[in-house]
């Protein structure tokens, strides 16, 4: 009997906190904006990647692996892509969980990686070789540690929103981003270019689109409830 009247409470806003019954705001609609990246025109060809100068490394690869400036999929689809709220009160989270970006094969995995300001960042080195790892920071504060093989995580974090590249000294294939943002809705496509940003409350957004080699693209979405709106974003490639 009691849970019957709890589950009516709820459902009309009401609930019971000890033997009081408490009026409580309804949950807030969220909708959710979803869509593919993709390009027109000719990308540049990435090429096989040499490690010959790192023999550990040159072993995990039986077919070498390519450089991933421009991965794309079938029907022109763009993966390493990152697809955020840039304005609009979205209304965002803080993010305490540790994002782990890992050296894993002479590679950074992943080749992209989004973060929140003050989220704690783990560095990880999987290889047997030493690594050096330098985030070639503007905004925020540049560093750069070396990493030996079997060595604790480097543990960092960035205070302030911004695109970072990041490069080893060590092995002048390896390159990614950091990508510090305010938000916490935001997505990274794959090779199929598709992102989905969920939990957002009624309001009018602009979502960005951005690609390390192809720029930005921006579109403005209106949510109203909590419905799915579908938009895409189409980048112009060039081969130089």
């Amino acid at each position: 009997m009691r849970s019957t009247l709890i589950a009516a409470a709820v459902l009309t806003g009401v609930v019971l906190v000890g033997s009081a019954m408490v009026r409580v705001a309804p949950p807030v609609p969220a909708g959710t904006i979803s869509g593919t990246v993709t390009y027109t025109g000719t990308p540049p060809k990435m090429r096989p990647i040499d490690m010959a100068k790192e023999p550990t490394c040159v072993s995990q690869h039986p077919t070498p692996v390519m450089t991933e400036t421009v991965v794309s999929g079938p029907n022109n689809t763009l993966g390493w892509v990152v697809v955020y709220i840039s304005a609009g009160a979205d209304g965002s989270t803080p993010a305490t969980a540790p994002v782990r970006y890992d050296q894993h094969g002479c590679l950074y995995i992943p080749h992209v990686v989004v973060l929140q300001p003050g989220q704690p960042l783990q560095v990880t080195n999987s290889d047997k070789a030493a690594h050096n790892i330098h985030p070639l920071a503007r905004v925020n504060a540049e560093w750069n540690k070396s990493q030996p093989p079997e060595t604790a995580p480097i543990q960092a974090s960035f205070d302030k929103p911004e695109f970072i590249p990041v490069k080893c000294n060590i092995h002048p294939w390896m390159h990614g981003y950091f990508v510090v943002l305010n938000t916490s809705h935001h997505a990274v496509t794959g090779p199929d270019g598709a992102f989905s940003l969920a939990g957002l409350p009624p309001g009018t957004y602009t979502v960005t689109a951005w690609h390390e080699r192809f720029g930005t693209l921006t579109q403005d979405v209106t949510i109203s409830g909590t419905e799915t709106k579908s938009i895409s974003f189409v980048f112009k490639a060039l081969p130089y």
